[in-house]
């Protein structure tokens, strides 16, 4: 989702790429519906694992910036960027699924509050929309 907003805010301004903990990290339909919703197209969106970047030569030392947005994805990036010249951001982003609700309309109330926690985050690190 937080990649998405950052293309669709700031286009080639800079170089996004979503990774995570874990491998096979596909986006869920809520997360694809909600950005929907602001015109970002996520369906076909794959985050990466830190480990898979780093089999397919992503150096993360090309880096100037990651943003962690869970406790887990914070620690990971700061024990894989120890020895490199880079930031590490962490963002408290609640977790949609633990917001609960049985129906559809609470889960996507609760991805849409997620959603925009990060575009007012995102705005208020990077500034306006660029693009």
């Amino acid at each position: 989702m937080a990649e998405g907003l950052m293309k669709k805010f700031y286009g080639q301004r800079a170089y996004v790429q979503s990774a995570g903990v874990k491998n096979d990290m596909e986006i869920d339909g809520f997360s694809v519906a909600v950005c929907a919703e602001m015109g970002i197209e996520l369906s076909r969106h794959r985050s990466r694992s830190f480990e898979e970047m780093q089999e397919w030569g992503d150096d993360l030392g090309q880096y100037d910036l990651i943003i962690a947005l869970s406790p887990a994805s914070r620690k990971m990036a700061l024990d894989l960027t120890k020895h490199y010249h880079l930031t590490v951001e962490y963002w408290p982003i609640i977790d949609p699924t633990s917001l609960g609700g049985n129906t559809r309309e609470a889960r996507m109330a609760a991805y849409r509050q997620v959603r925009d926690q990060i575009r007012d985050k995102l705005l208020e690190r990077f500034g306006p929309p660029q693009v």
